[in-house]
């Protein structure tokens, strides 16, 4: 998987409102409606806890992430508690 970024990217500007979030958010697929959803939650999550959370396989977790992504949508760092693993959290 690709750095998250906390720059924006392709063009896109950072979010400015939560209607602009929804609008990004409408145009992505499913599963990673649902991996937006879960990331609502207080606190970043990993990679492995977001699919224990959404009833999704790794690999579609890692594509919903990747399309957050690419959208502005989602931002990472390594995990306080593990760094090997990097957590994710929404870009809001």
């Amino acid at each position: 998987m690709k750095a998250m970024s906390t720059t924006a990217t392709q063009g896109q500007s950072p979010i400015q409102s939560n209607e602009e979030f929804r609008e990004r958010l409408r145009e992505l697929p499913p599963s990673a409606k649902l991996v937006a959803k879960v990331l609502e939650s207080d606190h970043p999550l990993s990679q492995g806890q977001l699919a224990k959370e959404s009833l999704l396989p790794d690999r579609t977790v890692r594509y919903a992430l990747n399309r957050l992504d690419d959208a502005d949508l989602v931002e990472s760092r390594y995990s306080f508690r593990d760094a090997r693993k990097q957590v994710y959290y929404l870009d809001v």
